[in-house]
């Protein structure tokens, strides 16, 4: 009896002491806050006024630029290419070998008078019935198939002979006395000593503010000078593959300048005197507009832009904006539409 009272209180000390041990359940959470964002420094957009400047790659062309070769293929006898001195036009600079064709061409005037003798008999002849027609005919037509093989002999003749296409300098020769040429031989370049051309390409944007007769200013590696060129003209189409437009101007002071240079273009495009330029930063690249955030009512609205003229950290929007608007400048990853906006500054 006593026994089963000591086990009776046993258990029941045991099932009071579990009951003990029990944690109270953990008090919940506190509701998460509310999503914040720091204040963010903002910008009042204002008309000002924006000089149109474009930079643009070019390159410094001779006005003319002639690479050489001979009509003919043979041997040089002759070769007058002062290198880096003036020729004029038609100045002999390469001479091939044409003892052969001369040969023909003595062969050939030694037949013809020959022939003109013989016509000249058949002639007086066919005169008093002497000939039939038929036979002053053939003498007659062996006379003209002559000359006119004598014409095409002195023709090759003259293709051994290249001589200058025009006033300009000889650059570097590429063959020696002796050599054997083909036409596929470049013997050497010819450059004319007028202006210089000055190609570039300017964006597609641009292509309609570029006329003809328009002045614009570059400068070259090395070189301090600034110097210009009147635009020439345009190509007539705008390249599919970069959507530039070629421009050619002519360069009046090459002093210092030589061709082949690579020249930094500076394009003025006139100004506007009510542009509405913002911070780049506050533009949002997007897939396929651009983007900023506008101050509406204290509140965060993201509005889409269109931007022109873009300069070292402004941006002009062309449309989308208004005189007197307030955007973010600041914390453009944390903010979300509808958002309360605090500006700590304003510019």
């Amino acid at each position: 009896m006593l026994f089963r009272s000591s086990l009776l209180f046993l258990v029941l000390f045991f099932l009071a002491a579990c009951s003990d041990s029990k944690q109270a359940p953990a008090p919940a959470a506190p509701p998460k806050a509310a999503y914040n964002v720091t204040a963010v420094e903002g910008f009042i957009v204002k008309p000002g006024i924006l000089s149109e400047n474009v930079t643009a790659a070019g390159t410094l062309l001779a006005s003319e630029e002639t690479e050489l070769h001979p009509e003919a293929s043979g041997r040089v006898v002759t070769i007058n290419l002062p290198e880096g001195r003036n020729v004029r036009k038609g100045d002999l600079l390469v001479k091939i070998f044409d003892q052969d064709l001369r040969t023909q061409l003595s062969k050939l005037e030694s037949q013809l008078k020959q022939a003109e003798i013989t016509e000249q008999r058949l002639g007086d002849l066919l005169k008093v019935k002497g000939v039939s027609q038929q036979e002053y005919d053939l003498a007659a037509l062996q006379v003209q198939t002559l000359k006119s093989e004598i014409e095409l002999v002195r023709i090759n003749i003259g293709k051994t002979e290249l001589r200058a296409p025009y006033d300009g300098v000889i650059g570097l020769r590429r063959i020696s006395p002796g050599a054997y040429v083909t036409p596929a031989s470049a013997v050497a370049t010819i450059r004319a000593t007028g202006a210089l051309k000055l190609d570039f390409a300017v964006p597609e944007k641009y292509s309609a503010q570029l006329r003809p007769g328009q002045t614009v200013s570059f400068s070259v590696d090395g070189n301090p000078t600034s110097y210009s060129a009147v635009v020439e003209a345009t190509e007539q189409s705008i390249s599919a593959d970069t959507r530039n437009l070629l421009v050619r101007a002519i360069v009046k002071n090459k002093t210092g300048l030589l061709p082949g240079a690579f020249a930094e273009v500076n394009l003025s495009l006139g100004q506007k005197n009510q542009a509405l330029m913002v911070p780049s930063q506050a533009i949002i690249p997007q897939a396929r507009d651009k983007k900023v955030i506008l101050n509406r009512d204290g509140k965060a609205r993201f509005v889409t832009v269109k931007t022109g003229v873009r300069q070292a950290e402004m941006v002009e929007v062309t449309d989308g904006l208004q005189a007197g608007d307030t955007i973010a400048t600041t914390g453009i990853l944390f903010l979300r539409p509808d958002v309360p906006l605090q500006f700590s500054k304003i510019n």
